[in-house]
């Protein structure tokens, strides 16, 4: 079954046009004949936390990276808030909190300096103060925050990588696998902050290997195998659909059998 969200095409708005749009989206890459992913089309809207979901290699991270201007692509279209991510990329990426699967920081930097090195990348003035107290004491990083991230946890360097990514409150806030490796009380943060976010009419897009945290936070989700979307999913439509569980449904559409993806 696939349970389609199709909206119409208008200039974009801030409450009733998408704030992510991705329209034929394909990539290649260099001196490949393969598709990484190969025609997905989707839009974000306010208030929606969207799941990506598939196994390894799927087409996951690619689309990411190319969502938020770190790789490339020609063919199809990527527009975030109205900027097409290719033609007005400062202005796209304005836009966009991001926080990739690899924690990648300034490890020589204290926290509190990384964060408003970000902030100063995004021009913020001195409204940075009160919501980089309210991050940090939100993902409860009080005590490290002036130390080195060098010294930092898995867990802890996530925290920081986090707090930079929202600290200029973006309307997109982009996940990559932001679950992997977190203790308990650390994915309840993460996934509170998800939850928080969308409801203030900002959007959030995560993938991730977790279906159950999918099924139970998100209200929107697309499927993507060997670089071939599945289905765009409404959550709330399929839970009421009576086919299982989404794991269940993941592993009839995919043909995968009890494998982990």
């Amino acid at each position: 079954m696939d349970i389609n969200v199709n909206k119409t095409e208008d200039n974009f708005t801030c409450n009733t046009q998408p704030i992510v749009k991705i329209k034929d989206f394909v990539k290649v890459y260099d001196g490949s004949n393969v598709r990484a992913v190969n025609g997905l089309n989707l839009e974000v809207m306010p208030g929606d936390i969207y799941g990506f979901i598939g196994r390894n290699g799927a087409g996951k991270s690619t689309t990411i990276k190319c969502l938020t201007g770190q790789l490339p692509f020609v063919d199809g279209e990527i527009t975030v808030c109205g900027h097409d991510i290719n033609k007005e990329p400062i202005a796209a990426k304005q836009c966009i909190g991001f926080v990739s699967d690899d924690h990648a920081v300034y490890e020589k930097m204290t926290g509190r300096q990384y964060v408003n090195f970000i902030a100063d990348v995004f021009g913020m003035g001195s409204e940075r103060n009160e919501r980089i107290d309210r991050l940090k004491k939100q993902f409860s990083i009080e005590d490290a925050f002036d130390k080195y991230i060098g010294s930092y946890s898995h867990g802890m360097k996530q925290k920081i990588c986090l707090i930079a990514s929202l600290v200029h409150e973006p309307p997109v806030w982009v996940l990559d696998e932001p679950l992997t490796g977190l203790d308990v009380v650390m994915m309840h943060q993460v996934k509170q902050a998800m939850i928080s976010h969308a409801a203030k009419g900002n959007a959030v897009f995560f993938s991730s290997h977790n279906l159950d945290v999918v099924e139970r936070i998100c209200n929107k989700a697309v499927i993507i195998h060997h670089g071939n979307p599945m289905g765009i999913l409404d959550i709330a439509e399929f839970k009421n659909s009576n086919q299982g569980t989404l794991e269940e449904y993941f592993f009839a559409l995919t043909g995968e059998n009890d494998e982990t993806i």
